[in-house]
């Protein structure tokens, strides 16, 4: 067997025992054993508003859950396991990640259990619009693979070759590419505010980007290469309001350096709404200071 495919079944062997096939409401899809007390994380869009369902697994452990807590905007869930299940995977950073890296997409969907394919990272940093009720938001920092994924796959692992799960696949974006929720320290607390109030308040700002260099001659003098661009600024939102505009390179907020969109919206949980939010942009070769005061996101 060449080291390819050795290093692909060694991380299938060990990472699907940990992955359920799920029914749930009218739907259905993958969930991932993430504590060895029984939760498994999942996309909210597979639990949509169903309570409970029903997680089975490659070796015949069959258990119900119920819904802990749902997240659309992050396109996450936590499901509690009424009864024992396998053991727990070993979550990653996807952080770490680079493109070109070999990941793993396992999931069990209904009717094809222990499902497997492996690519690479082709993309990183991409959005995904998601909504939720009125409320729209783009799930930032999406992991592009070109592992393919079968119906059935949300909710499903991505793992590194290492065989750490740095990802929850979500959805097909085109032929050959999928996509997945990273698992970082943004989904980690995600997940802890699920666990403690089966939902997360979140402030917003309005603004969509995209990882951008800083120029040299900005860079030298302010020690930064990495900044976002601003693609998008919502009409009427708390970013518009405070004068930021599309193509103004973030470099700050918060007075803490900013490189990606995940450098914003980790800032953005409940504790920020109505505080004021100091923000520094490059714009047209000149530094500006401005002040957004986020607003509650509501569906």
């Amino acid at each position: 067997m060449d080291s390819y495919s050795r290093t692909v079944s060694t991380v299938a062997a060990a990472v699907t025992p940990h992955v359920a096939s799920l029914r749930i409401g009218q739907g259905s899809g993958s969930a991932v054993v993430f504590t060895d007390d029984g939760l498994l994380l999942t996309n909210a869009h597979v639990v949509a508003r169903s309570g409970y369902g029903q997680a089975a697994f490659g070796d015949g452990t069959e258990t119900a859950v119920d819904v802990v807590g749902v997240d659309p905007l992050s396109d996450l869930a936590v499901l509690r396991a009424r009864d024992a299940t396998p053991s727990a995977v070993q979550l990653g950073d996807a952080d770490e990640l680079v493109v070109g890296q070999l990941v793993v997409a396992v999931g069990n969907p209904l009717g094809l259990a222990g499902s497997v394919t492996a690519g690479v990272v082709s993309a990183l940093g991409r959005s995904l619009p998601v909504r939720s009720g009125r409320a729209g938001r783009v799930v930032e920092d999406v992991i592009q693979t070109d592992a393919a994924l079968n119906p059935g796959n949300s909710g499903g692992a991505l793992a590194d070759a290492n065989g750490y799960v740095v990802g929850i696949n979500t959805a097909v974006a085109g032929f050959g590419v999928g996509l997945a929720v990273p698992v970082n320290s943004t989904t980690r607390r995600i997940i802890a505010t699920l666990l403690a109030d089966g939902r997360v308040r979140r402030a917003y700002l309005g603004v969509v980007g995209t990882p951008a260099p800083v120029p040299s001659t900005v860079a030298d003098r302010y020690g930064r290469k990495d900044a976002m661009r601003l693609v998008e600024v919502v009409p009427g939102s708390p970013a518009e309001k405070a004068g930021l505009r599309p193509g103004d390179l973030v470099l700050d907020v918060g007075r803490r350096p900013v490189r990606d969109a995940q450098g914003i919206q980790r800032q953005l949980f409940g504790e920020a709404i109505g505080t004021p939010l100091p923000v520094t942009v490059l714009r047209n070769g000149a530094m500006v200071d401005v002040i957004a005061l986020p607003a509650e996101l509501t569906g």
